[in-house]
């Protein structure tokens, strides 16, 4: 039987900090608690990123290089590299660049791709055409966040939820029937105004002012967001499966973007997969935006079997949502 050409993920690499900040350290910071973080969140830690001058290409590139140790290929061969990410190095040059520099991957192109948490799955859609085109055999999607550096650790609604943390997949060419089936993306920028950073772009460029008043650090609007993340994950997840005839139970893996348990329960009920199914690493590493999915499948690679069908799932700032069906190729 004749296949057509499909891109397939052919590799998982990860990295994440030493530093573990729990949450008995955050009641030091601010006035919150263990219990009541762990009941609405799920999160118990968190590892962020020490040291001066440390970036987010400092967690892309070490999980670049898992992935290349790990798959035996040079970073010479890889044609293109896409950083998904909302904490670039710098605003310019893109990170990507910069990780590709770290590791010595002089041959392949590089750009950033700003998404929020859906930023993986836009990046792996992105990754997916080029490989379709013929044009391009290896191509690595790093989703990687410092977001230690955009959050404010003195706001006990924000602080408790994010983490510092990077993962990358490999895609390659596959004739086998394997790898990337369908996916389902969608964006509504009248979000916007529930989640985001007030200044440092360029409708409110940084001033004296905006850095004492505190506005370089994520703003959110906890429960609005949490309404529309729970609806537009489960509904892009539901969207997918149906168009695709698939059920629940020929479902391997949920591997859903950790922003939260309940959200994740959401999801996984919407689609009839029991929690065991379900990938979840929340309690250790919080939400790293974009290298949540990635991380979750560099953690669960070994669980993973040949032709397993995976659905990954994402809701993020902008507002981006959507998910994606996989079919594991090794």
């Amino acid at each position: 039987m004749q296949h057509t050409l499909r891109a397939a993920i052919t590799g998982v690499g990860g990295y994440v900090p030493e530093y573990r900040l729990t949450n008995k350290i955050l009641e030091t910071m601010v006035e919150t608690n263990d219990e009541w973080i762990k009941s609405r969140t799920g999160i118990e830690e968190r590892r962020i990123l020490k040291g001066e001058g440390k970036g987010t290409s400092d967690l892309g590139a070490p999980a670049v290089l898992n992935l290349c140790e790990k798959r035996g290929i040079d970073p010479m061969e890889i044609d293109c590299l896409i950083c998904c990410t909302v904490t670039p190095d710098m605003t310019f040059p893109a990170t990507a660049n910069i990780i590709c520099d770290k590791i010595g991957a002089k041959n392949a192109f590089s750009f950033d791709l700003g998404a929020a948490c859906s930023g993986f799955l836009y990046g792996v859609t992105m990754a997916t055409t080029m490989i379709e085109s013929g044009r391009y055999k290896k191509v690595v999607v790093v989703g990687a966040d410092k977001m230690s550096s955009i959050i404010d650790y003195t706001d006990r609604t924000t602080c408790i939820l994010f983490g510092d943390g990077a993962g990358a997949v490999l895609l390659e060419p596959n004739e086998e029937g394997l790898g990337i089936v369908d996916t389902v993306l969608k964006s509504d920028g009248s979000g916007a105004k529930y989640l985001h950073m007030k200044a440092g772009g360029s409708v409110k460029p940084a001033t004296i002012e905006t850095v004492q008043a505190r506005e370089h650090y994520v703003y959110q609007e906890g429960q609005s967001v949490f309404k529309f993340a729970v609806v537009g994950m489960a509904d892009a997840a539901y969207e997918l499966i149906t168009r695709n005839n698939v059920t629940g139970d020929d479902i391997a893996w949920l591997v859903p973007h950790q922003a939260n348990k309940r959200i994740i329960d959401a999801t996984a009920n919407r689609m009839g997969i029991p929690s065991e199914k379900v990938m979840l690493n929340i309690h250790r590493y919080g939400n790293t935006t974009s290298g949540t999915i990635p991380l979750c499948l560099w953690e669960w690679e070994s669980q993973l079997k040949k032709g397993d069908n995976l659905v990954l799932a994402a809701f993020g700032g902008g507002f981006t949502w959507g998910a994606t069906l996989v079919k594991w190729a090794y």
